[in-house]
């Protein structure tokens, strides 16, 4: 009897326990809004879904590749102050390997002076007279496109949580094409190299309209996070099609933005 009464009180406090513990979980499992009451961010992020705000600078060139015979020297660069933000969305797909994209707003320009020789050129003169041909002389250009910016990479995080790394291919909308300079203290010959000569004070060129509409290329790149939100972020871009149409004529020679960027940015 006296055994019978302990084994019936240990499953009477068993019992107990479990009902307590099943009671907390059903609590905790109210506590916890469903799904359908979530905010978008908070869907996301059940669903694996990491977003994060980065703004920076950006710093390159628009440069033919290699430098043609026709630059005989560079004078001067200026990279200008060029700015982006970003809002970018991670998803893990396997292990520390992650799939990476977004969009980013962003402004690519510079400003450059060079000294040239037989350099084609369509220009207007000061006086309002169309010239074309092959001028000598100097040039200064400046570059100025505003880009809405899709890339899709790859990325892969360290297991000390601080460093990432990520790669892979974007696609750009020309949202502003500006490209436009002068010639100046040199000479002109129509047409060709061998044609009449025509010395030019100064004249100015512009070929914003020009600018093609859709580019792409690659971005590698790395992300250091000191703690669970910010970060600072570094980045090469490479475009690899020509800034021009292939049937624009005046810019003989292929153009090629290339950037680096620099920003912070912050985990949602």
């Amino acid at each position: 009897m006296k055994k019978t009464c302990i084994i019936l009180a240990l499953f009477a406090l068993t019992t107990q326990g479990q009902a307590q513990t099943e009671r907390h979980s059903l609590e905790e499992r109210q506590d916890m809004p469903i799904e359908s009451e979530m905010t978008p961010l908070e869907k996301n992020v059940l669903h694996g879904w990491a977003w994060s705000l980065g703004a920076g600078l950006e710093l390159g060139g628009t440069a033919p590749l290699p430098i043609p015979r026709e630059i005989r020297k560079i004078e001067e660069f200026n990279p200008l102050l060029n700015l982006y933000a970003e809002g970018v969305a991670e998803k893990q797909i396997y292990g520390s390997w992650y799939l990476r994209t977004g969009l980013r707003l962003e402004q690519k320009g510079m400003k450059t002076k060079a000294r040239v020789k037989n350099y084609h050129m369509e220009m207007m003169a000061d006086d309002g007279g169309y010239m074309e041909g092959a001028w000598t002389g100097h040039v200064e250009t400046k570059v100025g496109n505003v880009y809405l910016t899709l890339p899709l990479m790859a990325s892969y995080h360290f297991d000390d949580d601080h460093w990432e790394a990520h790669g892979g291919p974007y696609v750009s909308l020309l949202l502003h094409g500006s490209f436009s300079g002068s010639a100046y203290d040199g000479y002109i010959r129509h047409h060709d190299p061998t044609g009449e000569k025509a010395y030019v004070t100064h004249a100015t060129y512009d070929f914003g309209d020009e600018v093609r509409h859709l580019a792409w290329g690659l971005q590698l790149g790395g992300t250091y996070r000191w703690n669970k939100r910010w970060g600072v972020t570094a980045d090469m871009t490479w475009n690899f099609n020509n800034i021009f149409p292939a049937d624009f004529e005046s810019v003989t020679f292929d153009l090629y933005p290339i950037y680096a960027k620099l920003g912070l940015t912050y985990k949602l």
